[in-house]
């Protein structure tokens, strides 16, 4: 599979008839994947466990504080906490027991990490990642398409980059390689963020993609094979023009499947498919480039959740051009006209945040190169696209974690929620570039990561 802006027409599962014959043709091969990918993954969880004790006790000799011990009783103190929906809350404590918040109590003790001097928040929620993207053995790009024992390292890795980075749950749109590696993160074997997963993506090839029955077929498909939502391509690469690929009764058909069958919906979509995918009633619009003020403010009247990109995923491309330069998908032209949208994306956001009741959640369309380094994208949108920096926080907190259909679970500082719980070095409303030192994080009542502040280690993904 492609990330959303590869050309994914040119993927190697892209040219076969019908959605109902390319599934029925692969299933036997995808299981067998998966089998293998599980098979490897555990494999990797061997050699990751030992990275893991080593960093933390690595740790602990400056920090004891920092190792997760069988404390079910934890208190937080917190000068600073932005709550996650847009409330700053002062010197108070936070109380966690097992993995939940349950109480703010200022006079509650003893406090067992103090975190006073830094900005305490939800662990961010990043809405659209490709989390088993990476790069191969020999440094070019593999997509997730590998199952090999190297792919499964690299797996394993991005997922611990990313939650060293703050992101305590993520969205990762569109590969089956997605599904061992979520269950072992679930389980416990492997440290990385809570994973939904879209399984397999519905790519848009116009009649070839299939009859809205057969369409429907496929969802029902996904679900079966565990998917936590379905994506959809209903547009072509940017590169290519971002032309509708599929028609307004295929794009009907395929999220009334899925509201059917109780999963959102994902539209990859560009200019067109923007308002169709609205009026579609699917859940979520990523990217949207070249979509018009009305298009926007449909989505704002239709409660549509929308996911622009403001530069990340193609600063990352762009800084990584030799690695994916080449592999499918990858061309000359393709960059130059990446060079090209930049501005586009930039306007796109812009736009988004001033349009009244549009609710702009985060996503970084995270690929090989990216991982550990999503946060770069708060970054670009307050910098270079004018968001609110309190507004950015809350689209990967409450605002995500609504669009998901967990938000009574995650996304906030409050009593009841999941105790995903990060701080950073700075306050990122007034320095937006804080967002890079992240010197602790909790996910589940578990701390993976405590370090002093001035210390933020390699492990904490690549920074600038």
């Amino acid at each position: 599979m492609t990330a959303d802006y590869a050309d994914f027409t040119d993927s190697k599962e892209s040219n076969g008839g019908s959605v109902w014959k390319h599934n029925r043709h692969s299933t036997q091969r995808d299981r067998f994947e998966i089998r293998t990918a599980i098979a490897t993954m555990r494999a990797a969880t061997i050699v990751l466990c030992l990275l893991t004790m080593l960093v933390v006790c690595a740790t602990a000799q400056s920090n004891p504080a920092a190792i997760p011990a069988q404390k079910r009783h934890i208190v937080i103190g917190a000068g600073t906490v932005l709550d996650g929906r847009g409330h700053i809350l002062r010197d108070t404590r936070i109380v966690v027991e097992g993995s939940k918040i349950v109480a703010l109590d200022p006079k509650a003790s003893p406090v067992d990490y103090d975190l006073r001097n830094f900005t305490v928040l939800p662990g961010w929620i990043d809405s659209h990642v490709h989390i088993t993207w990476s790069f191969g053995e020999d440094g070019k790009n593999a997509g997730a398409d590998e199952t090999t024992q190297f792919a499964a390292y690299q797996s394993a890795s991005n997922a611990w980059l990313t939650v060293m980075a703050g992101f305590t749950t993520v969205q990762s749109v569109g590969a089956p390689r997605d599904v061992p590696l979520r269950d072992e993160i679930a389980n416990g074997a492997i440290p990385g963020p809570r994973i939904l997963t879209a399984v397999e993506p519905l790519e848009g090839r116009g009649e070839k993609t299939g009859t809205p029955d057969e369409i429907r077929a496929f969802v029902r498909k996904q679900k079966e094979a565990g998917a936590d939502l379905i994506k959809i391509f209903a547009s072509a690469s940017i590169r290519q023009g971002g032309g509708m690929t599929l028609s307004q009764d295929q794009l009907n058909a395929a999220c009334d499947e899925a509201k059917k069958q109780g999963l959102r919906t994902l539209v990859h979509a560009y200019k067109d498919a923007v308002r169709a995918a609205t009026l579609a009633g699917c859940t979520e619009v990523e990217h949207g480039t070249m979509a018009t003020d009305d298009d926007l403010k449909l989505m704002a009247e239709h409660g549509t959740y929308f996911d622009p990109q403001a530069g990340l995923v193609i600063e990352n491309y762009l800084v990584n051009k030799k690695r994916f330069l080449g592999t499918p998908g990858y061309t000359e032209e393709g960059f130059a006209a990446m060079e090209r949208v930049l501005s586009l994306d930039r306007d796109i956001v812009r736009r988004a945040v001033r349009t009244p009741g549009l609710k702009v959640v985060f996503g970084s369309d995270a690929v090989a190169g990216a991982h550990g380094r999503n946060a770069e994208e708060f970054i670009d949108r307050v910098r270079d696209a004018g968001v609110d920096p309190m507004s950015a926080m809350v689209s990967a907190n409450s605002l995500a974690a609504e669009a998901m259909r967990m938000g009574d679970h995650i996304g906030s500082i409050a009593p009841g929620y999941e105790a995903d719980i990060i701080a950073l070095d700075g306050d990122p409303v007034k320095d937006i570039t804080a967002v890079r030192r992240v010197i602790f994080v909790m996910k589940g009542g578990v701390v993976y990561k405590n370090v002093p502040r001035g210390v933020i280690p390699a492990y904490a993904g690549v920074q600038p």
